[in-house]
């Protein structure tokens, strides 16, 4: 039986990339009647008769899977946050990291619109890229209007699944329309009533660039950390999982723990107050959550 992935889904039908041919095609009724749905990113076994008819007859095991967004199989998350319009936020880039690091996905984080800047405002900016290169990120510094930074995107993408994913309005379909002008994706400016972009992407698919599958998301519409529990929460968090090996007591959570080593670290400057803050946010929040029956 032939096999391929999933680079669309749309309207009930998914289309399978094998080789350079795409195929179309429905799940089995045996999908359904198991509650597995097809996702993007899902390499599977189908039949067909032609380009046309075709059916997915298993789904091969997968690494990972987002739900919001709906794909799977992702190698890297490509986090897109501008510099301005929406204002950059290291909360919500944290929450994006958290998530993504709790599913497996290596993160390369994008600074986009820097070429809107300020004298002052690119150093506040550069200083928040240098903390997240010291704790071990990949940070790319971007313009879709002077291409500055595009060509450093380029290795990351290569022979590899990425999402590309982040805030409305921060210039992810401009950016994919940077890297390659021939996919000419539709774009929408801020709104300037509610300060964040009006949505341009409706579903998920995958676009093939430079060797490698890119998917133009509709962004994360949950940023809840549903199957996070408190004791993982710090290995989604580099610095402060590896110097947290060093406290006095296993499970530290570094919150009212006696000689813990990352509070220490927080106090000397070796890890950041603001990351250190948004790890005691999102501890809370996980505290809080409802228990699921």
């Amino acid at each position: 039986m032939p096999e391929g992935k999933i680079i669309k889904a749309l309207s009930g039908f998914y289309y399978v990339l094998d080789g350079e041919n795409v195929i179309q095609c429905r799940g089995r009724g045996v999908f359904r009647k198991n509650k597995i749905t097809p996702l993007v990113g899902d390499y599977v076994v189908y039949q067909a008769e032609n380009d046309t008819d075709g059916y997915i007859l298993e789904i091969k095991e997968r690494k990972n899977e987002l739900v919001r967004p709906p794909i799977a199989n992702v190698d890297q998350a490509i986090l897109v946050f501008s510099a301005v319009e929406p204002e950059f936020s290291t909360l919500l880039l944290d929450r994006f990291l958290v998530l993504v690091e709790a599913n497996g996905i290596d993160p390369v984080i994008v600074i986009s619109k820097i070429d809107l800047l300020s004298t002052e405002n690119m150093k506040r900016i550069q200083t928040f890229i240098e903390d997240y290169r010291t704790i071990g990120y990949q940070v790319i510094s971007t313009s879709s209007i002077t291409n500055e930074g595009i060509e450093l995107l380029l290795p990351y993408i290569k022979n590899k699944i990425s999402v590309i994913a982040g805030q409305s309005g921060v210039g992810k379909s401009s950016l994919l329309n940077a890297l390659n002008p021939e996919l000419e994706l539709k774009t929408n400016d801020i709104s300037t009533h509610l300060g964040r972009g009006k949505h341009t992407t409706r579903h998920v698919e995958l676009i093939e660039l430079e060797d490698g599958l890119v998917a133009d998301t509709p962004g994360f519409s949950s940023l809840d950390f549903i199957g996070i529990e408190v004791e993982d929460l710090s290995y989604c968090f580099p610095e402060i999982y590896k110097i947290g090996q060093s406290c006095k007591f296993r499970g530290c959570l570094h919150d009212k723990e006696p000689k813990c080593a990352v509070k220490e670290a927080v106090e000397n400057g070796t890890i950041k107050k603001y990351r250190y803050d948004h790890y005691m946010e999102f501890l809370e929040e996980i505290r809080d959550r409802k228990p699921r029956y």
